[in-house]
């Protein structure tokens, strides 16, 4: 009997132990999902909310880095935050990114355009969530839901870059190779027309001759271009922004004309990135003697390219003003008040409020008092500076 009452014990030792198994195992089972389920809540709770958008058109030009980091810099003595998205050339990726910041709570949305046209769907989408939209550097068009505009005088711009190349001209029929920005970017229809501003009258006299464009040519005589004839001429001179590009037409541009229209050229590059590349290819043909380059935006590399003699001029455009009128704009629309506006610019819809920034042109001869004296660049991030 007690031989039997023992095999009992063990008999109900193991059924309990079979027992507890199971149900860890059932426990384990239920839970797994539990936990899927709490990490996609968990990654959603990570989205904390946010003030301000921004979003900024490539993490591929040295200027949208440091527009990213000054934004930064401005807001975090601030109660409000901010994120920044980059839509790398796609206006696909730039509506992605405002939904992804809407999605966030933001009340204010900063953007520069990838393409001026495209991004009126990105600020209409804001736009119908209550957010006040500011376009940064670039107007949107062809939609009345911008609030703001934040620029720096675009026209003026092209103007000091055709008057730098229009006062070291002596003679007549000295070379000129015309270049563009992106046709899809409102500024550089501004850019350009400043530009022709100054240097059409000097065409028109003989100072010039346009060398790689024939629809300049033939629009060589009018002193007021329309917006077509300006897309007719771009059509044929864009860089696209693109380094690599600006390279390639210059190559070509300069594979396809005499020696007798080299020499002693004069060039108008619409930024840094692809002032380089042309000075470069320009600087690399035997039958170039000397070249004037314009250029804009003072990035580091066309700094020192300044500082070397290989690129003219920039058009320093201070980040830091235009950084700190955005962000002014946006507190004060986030503390209710109504920002500051200093003119305006009609997107073909309606005229924006802007608040406009003024410009400097850079040369050897001051380019250590202006970015250097004035703290927007360490001295140490040059060689050859006197």
């Amino acid at each position: 009997m007690k031989k039997f009452i023992a095999l009992l014990l063990v008999l109900t030792m193991t059924l309990s132990l079979v027992a507890c198994g199971g149900k860890a195992t059932q426990t384990e089972q239920t839970t797994d999902p539990s936990n899927q389920q709490t990490d996609v809540s968990d990654k959603s709770g990570d989205s904390k909310t946010v003030d301000i958008g921004i979003v900024l058109p490539t993490k591929d030009e040295p200027r949208w880095i440091q527009d990213e980091t000054r934004f930064k810099d401005a807001l975090r003595s601030t109660e409000y935050s901010v994120e920044v998205l980059f839509s790398q050339g796609d206006s696909a990726r730039e509506k992605q990114n405002v939904e992804a910041l809407i999605a966030k709570g933001i009340k204010v949305l900063i953007i520069c355009a990838h393409d001026g046209a495209a991004a009126a769907a990105a600020a209409e989408a804001a736009k119908k969530e209550g957010v006040t939209v500011i376009a940064y550097d670039r107007l949107i068009n062809g939609t009345d839901a911008v609030d703001y505009y934040v620029t720096f005088d675009s026209v003026a711009v092209g103007e000091a870059m055709g008057q730098y190349l229009a006062d070291r001209a002596e003679g007549k029929g000295n070379p000129l190779y015309l270049y563009a920005g992106a046709a899809s970017d409102n500024n550089s229809f501004l850019f350009f027309e400043g530009a022709w501003n100054i240097l059409q009258p000097k065409i028109a006299d003989g100072t010039f001759e346009i060398k790689n464009s024939s629809e300049a040519v033939a629009l060589q005589d009018k002193a007021t271009l329309t917006r077509d004839e300006m897309a007719r001429i771009i059509g044929q001179v864009t860089t696209n922004w693109d380094f690599n590009e600006a390279k390639n037409k210059a190559e070509a541009h300069l594979t396809a004309v005499g020696k007798e229209d080299k020499g002693d050229v004069f060039i108008l590059a619409p930024n840094d990135g692809t002032a380089r590349s042309i000075a470069d290819t320009f600087a690399a043909d035997p039958d170039v003697t000397s070249y004037v380059v314009t250029g804009q935006d003072a990035e580091k590399a066309s700094v020192q390219y300044i500082i070397d003699g290989k690129q003219s001029m920039t058009v320093f455009k201070d980040v830091r003003t235009l950084v700190n009128d955005a962000i002014n704009m946006a507190i004060s629309v986030l503390k209710g008040n109504t920002p500051e506006t200093t003119g305006a610019y009609n997107n073909g819809v309606i005229d924006v409020k802007a608040k406009q920034t003024d410009v400097i042109v850079v040369d050897k001869d001051n380019v250590k008092a202006a970015l250097i004296d004035s703290g927007y660049y360490p001295a140490s991030d040059f060689t050859g500076l006197d």
